[in-house]
């Protein structure tokens, strides 16, 4: 029997779709140009609302991630089902999507990605300037959380909380992009933050068009939130 099979026997049928869908995100991550570079970066997805967290195990990569390899874990980091007993988890994965996870009923998914551009639009005071429609589509409803060294402080939790707010994206300062959502398809708007992202610094200084509005800002914003539907108002 191989190792899918085993960990399918011992897990619900919620918990296995689950599975199969966070570790097909992993393996996209690299496809997306250097969404899963430098220092590891982590997705997490409950099976279910009120389920316990999936993470990955520390030391495979990406591409080596499968349904069978993602742990189970409490909230609070503790293994509850580990089909790699020879990996650990990444305590700054835990630390971070716990707290979100913790404070949000509403998401079922957390996605954190240590993109090129995403690491230099954090590092920078401005953050990410509507410069773009794909830029324009995160303002007012975009976090910032100030960095504090490598999130394995658990006292940090109740700030990345409070930056985060009632947003699905932050930009975590000098460190990276963080996306939440309902399921694990709707974080995939981290993309269009990288993208966003990509464009400020390869354009940087991006002088050719100037400044748009803030009314044409804010009404893009709204026209490009999921939540938005029919035609749009005047």
């Amino acid at each position: 029997m191989n190792a899918s099979a085993k960990v399918r026997d011992v897990v619900s049928e919620a918990e296995w779709a689950t599975r199969v869908d966070l570790a097909a995100c992993y393996r996209l991550m690299p496809l997306f140009g250097g969404m899963a570079t430098g220092l590891q970066p982590h997705h997490r997805a409950r099976a279910g609302r009120g389920h316990r967290p999936l993470i990955d195990p520390y030391g495979l990569m990406y591409a080596e991630v499968a349904a069978s390899s993602l742990v189970t874990i409490e909230l609070d980091g503790k293994v509850l089902f580990n089909p790699h007993p020879d990996f650990d988890i990444n305590q700054a994965g835990y630390v971070i999507h716990g707290a979100v996870h913790g404070a949000r009923p509403d998401v079922q998914c957390v996605i954190h990605t240590h993109s090129e551009a995403g690491m230099a639009v954090s590092a920078l005071a401005c953050g990410l300037l509507p410069l773009t429609q794909t830029a324009m589509r995160f303002a007012g409803h975009l976090g910032y959380h100030d960095y504090e060294s490598v999130a394995i402080d658990l006292e940090e939790r109740a700030r990345l909380v409070r930056d985060l707010g009632s947003h699905n994206s932050m930009i975590l300062r000098n460190h990276g992009l963080l996306s939440a959502g309902a399921d694990i398809g709707r974080p995939w708007q981290v993309a269009l933050a990288r993208m966003a992202c990509r464009a400020q610094v390869s354009r940087w200084p991006a002088t050719a068009t100037g400044d748009p509005s803030a009314a044409v800002v804010g009404r893009t914003a709204r026209l490009c939130q999921p939540t938005t539907r029919g035609a749009p108002s005047a």
